[in-house]
């Protein structure tokens, strides 16, 4: 995606030269860094690593119980047995499609509803009210009615899904398109700019940012409600494989399910990271 009015801005710019600017400004600059160094490439996967050293050292030294929580090496033997027998995988492929789709028809409500309620004074006053008297409503109190309306089956799963992530990704695109600045409004009035022209050039180029930061809350968002749902009269999924292990006390199975969450939150959050750096070249920020 092309920054907003990227052939646009070039023709009122005025080049500056680096030469021109004053001799002790220029000093100035090389004499203090304030922004970020180029951060590396696998940074982010510190703070985990630092996580599983103390759990791994805390459970040799035995300061943690390990009857309690068992330690990194007991999840990843019985992670083991569970891809040799079949059922992780089997179990993981129905989880991540009930997210999937719960992500797909979230997604698309929440921007769609986003550009009707921010981009129209009418759909703002019928639409934004609503979504805000919805995000008081905790999803877990929603969930016996959505078993009333849908049943115990799919669909109310992948409509608690699509509900939870609908709330975070609608909140940040919407105020993504409220916050354009002004003058870009006004300059494409001045080119008399189409309605299209103006979504496609301005618009979309300037709530991107919000949208994919919407969709990394939603992201995380779909598999917090898969936990939920998953613990509702389900016969398959990483959730089922857990209220049945903790029916038998299994507490390393338990441990293999909640590891297999939480990798693929911070999975999920590094497709979008990946996806947000590439569409969001043009942008120069502290963390870029």
């Amino acid at each position: 995606m092309n920054a907003p009015f990227a052939n646009i801005t070039s023709l009122q710019s005025v080049p500056v030269a680096v030469d021109a600017l004053p001799s002790d400004l220029t000093d100035r600059r090389g004499t203090r860094r304030l922004g970020l160094k180029t951060p590396l490439a696998w940074g982010w996967l510190l703070g985990p690593l630092l996580l599983l050293l103390y759990w791994s050292v805390f459970s040799i030294t035995g300061f943690l119980d390990t009857r309690i929580l068992p330690a990194p090496w007991t999840a990843i033997t019985a992670g083991y047995e569970l891809i040799s027998d079949g059922r992780l995988q089997q179990n993981l492929a129905v989880s991540a499609w009930r997210a999937a789709q719960g992500l797909a028809f979230g997604a698309t409500a929440g921007v769609l509803l986003a550009l009707i309620s921010g981009l129209s004074l009418l759909g703002g006053y019928v639409i934004d009210g609503l979504v805000q008297l919805k995000r008081g409503i905790p999803v877990l109190a929603l969930i016996p009615f959505m078993i009333l309306w849908f049943g115990v089956g799919e669909a109310m799963k992948i409509t608690v899904i699509a509900v939870t992530v609908f709330a975070p990704i609608y909140i940040h695109t919407h105020s993504a398109l409220r916050a354009i600045d002004l003058k870009q409004v006004e300059l494409a009035e001045t080119l008399g700019l189409g309605r299209l022209a103006f979504i496609r050039h301005v618009v979309l180029p300037g709530a991107l940012p919000g949208m994919l930061l919407g969709l990394r809350f939603g992201v995380t968002a779909a598999w917090l409600a898969l936990v939920v749902v998953e613990q509702l009269n389900a016969t398959s999924g990483i959730g089922y494989m857990i209220t049945l292990a903790r029916n038998y006390a299994q507490t390393d199975v338990m441990l293999v399910g909640l590891v297999v969450y939480a990798l693929l939150g911070l999975g999920s959050d590094a497709v979008v990271r990946v996806i947000q750096r590439r569409a969001l070249t043009w942008r120069r920020t502290l963390g870029a």
